[in-house]
């Protein structure tokens, strides 16, 4: 009998900090699709089997959400009235409705301009307060660090350890469905909170005996905010992809300790390269992410051109948040639509030649 999903908390309780008194504040996150990518000779060298991770598939469309179900829960639990956070997208709308869900009030904070439409539209319909400031996400993430310092607020940024708590409960995902570990998994780096996430869950895993092996992690910043890869704090990062335009990572430790002890790989990709990955995602596996997401099969691409992988590898790629968070750029990037006479000659005469 097919057993239902109730969120990532019921599922992975064993693996997780809570307990009986723990009120579970859920969208049933998790559960999300891992998907063997069927064109990928085309842009990565030599035989390899790859996955999608596809983590827009989580209720507010990023794999926030599964860091925020536990933040959510901990902080009903502890007593608070009231959360915030700073955030380039996906943090403020995931924050925004797991409030709305537990009926505490949300603030969020954002660099003014530098934010996705799609991502600032759900801050905003689910009733949070979003104050934009006029700096980046660094100035933003300090400010917050101040306020909750003076105030009673509970803080939701990859810096509350329950985020992380649940973040990693992705690792065991993909291991549940591939059956083991990958022997690489790729990833974007920004704030650097999944690559620690991943990591821990792929450890406790291994503890518990539920995998043999661990995976190389490899992670990937646009070079435009690559503070790891440059090894010293970016002070004005630029890339098109908004959710990892950051230039000091809250979890930067934790990302090289990921790297570091799975021999694994951080590097940066272009916006160009981002860009190339993100229309091939779409187009040609049909899965529509957001640009940041594709960093992390830009990086794959990159690194295959060197050489890097051998016959016979499986490599999962996640895909961090769902393309609807940032529809300008898909619609800059594509075919724009023909405007014609509505008659059917005239559209047939459009439609000669075309693949149908």
């Amino acid at each position: 009998m097919i057993q239902p999903w109730h969120g990532l908390i019921e599922q992975y309780r064993d693996f997780l900090p809570v307990s009986e008194k723990t009120p579970v504040i859920t969208l049933n996150e998790g559960n999300t699709p891992l998907i063997k990518a069927s064109h990928i000779h085309e842009v990565v060298q030599g035989e390899i089997d790859l996955y999608f991770k596809c983590e827009g598939a989580n209720p507010s469309g990023s794999f926030k959400d599964r860091g925020m179900t536990m933040a959510i829960s901990k902080a009903v639990e502890e007593g608070a009235k009231a959360v915030i956070c700073a955030s380039t997208g996906n943090t403020s709308a995931s924050a925004a409705a797991y409030s709305a869900r537990a009926g505490l009030g949300a603030i969020v904070i954002i660099p003014e301009g530098k934010i996705a439409m799609g991502k600032l539209a759900q801050a905003m319909i689910h009733g949070s307060m979003v104050i934009q400031i006029e700096g980046n996400f660094d100035d933003a993430l300090k400010i917050v660090k101040e306020l909750v310092a003076r105030q009673n607020f509970a803080l939701v940024n990859s810096l509350n350890p329950f985020r992380i708590e649940g973040q990693k409960t992705a690792a065991f995902e993909v291991c549940d469905q591939l059956g083991s570990a990958p022997k690489y998994h790729a990833l974007p780096v920004g704030n650097a909170g999944n690559i620690t996430a991943y990591w821990k869950g792929y450890g406790e895993y291994q503890s518990s005996g539920r995998i043999d092996g661990l995976p190389k992690m490899l992670g990937f910043q646009a070079a435009g905010a690559a503070p790891i890869v440059r090894g010293h704090p970016v002070g004005k990062p630029s890339t098109v992809a908004t959710a990892i335009r950051i230039g000091n990572p809250a979890s930067w430790k934790g990302a090289e300790a990921a790297r570091d002890e799975s021999g694994g790989v951080i590097t940066d990709v272009t916006d160009k390269e981002i860009l190339d990955a993100y229309a091939f995602i779409a187009s040609k596996e049909g899965i529509f992410c957001e640009p940041a997401s594709a960093a992390s099969l830009a990086g794959v691409i990159k690194l295959s051109q060197r050489g890097f992988f051998s016959s016979g590898d499986t490599i999962v790629c996640t895909l961090t948040g769902h393309g609807l968070k940032d529809p300008d750029n898909a619609i800059q990037l594509s075919k724009q639509p023909l405007k014609v006479d509505a008659e059917i000659s005239v559209i047939e005469d459009v439609l000669k030649g075309c693949c149908i």
